[in-house]
């Protein structure tokens, strides 16, 4: 049951991706961090499509992890196949977007951020730096979050000539609505840290 419920999360959380990247961001040219900022800067600066260069620029970190760490590799290279894949199969949603930049950073975000999440919560991912954080995280106790929310940063801020100022002010929204999704939907089925709980003193 616990692969049925793996199975379709995975997918879930990449379908989720596929659309908050092509209905949401792409139209505003709004960037994402990480592997999938890499592919959107491939499709701003080149017209190449952005599942494939994910696909491709991801192949030699998931070997780094093949050699380190068998079981996270086994567990995530079927989300990189299917993020990629969605990614570029709902294109057509790029004619689709009747939102405001303002909607489509925030609402993006946190779709993108559900579907990396989700997969998380199952020791699954899109791949690349994703993958990476993941693996870092498994080593140094640094919430995953944290650190893919490092990562989309600099990716970000690196596009500024791609994307221009205005834009980037609402990419960097949306990698803040990424992680905190992203964070929210990885604790699924995980128990609650002490002091979330709130309980009345036992008497």
């Amino acid at each position: 049951m616990n692969g049925i419920n793996k199975a379709v999360t995975v997918l879930l959380g990449s379908v989720l991706v596929g659309v908050g990247v092509n209905w949401l961001l792409i139209p505003h040219r709004l960037m994402d961090g990480g592997m999938i900022g890499i592919g959107l800067l491939a499709k701003y600066y080149l017209q190449l499509s952005p599942g494939l260069i994910m696909l491709a620029v991801s192949i030699p970190i998931y070997g780094i992890v093949f050699l380190y760490d068998r079981s996270l590799f086994y567990n995530s290279f079927h989300g990189l196949f299917l993020t990629s894949f969605f990614i570029d199969l709902l294109s057509p949603l790029r004619a689709w977007n009747p939102f405001p930049i303002e909607v489509s950073a925030v609402t993006g975000g946190v779709m993108i951020g559900a579907g990396i999440g989700s997969m998380l919560a199952y020791r699954s991912n899109t791949g690349g730096t994703d993958l990476l954080a993941q693996f870092l995280a498994y080593r140094t106790g640094i919430p995953v979050a944290l650190l893919i929310l490092l990562i989309d940063g600099v990716i970000v801020v690196g596009s500024w000539e791609a994307i221009g100022t205005y834009r980037m002010v609402f990419s960097v929204i949306t990698i803040m609505a990424v992680a905190a999704a992203t964070h929210a939907f990885s604790r699924i089925g995980k128990p609650k840290d002490r002091w979330e709980i709130v309980r009345p003193p036992r008497r």
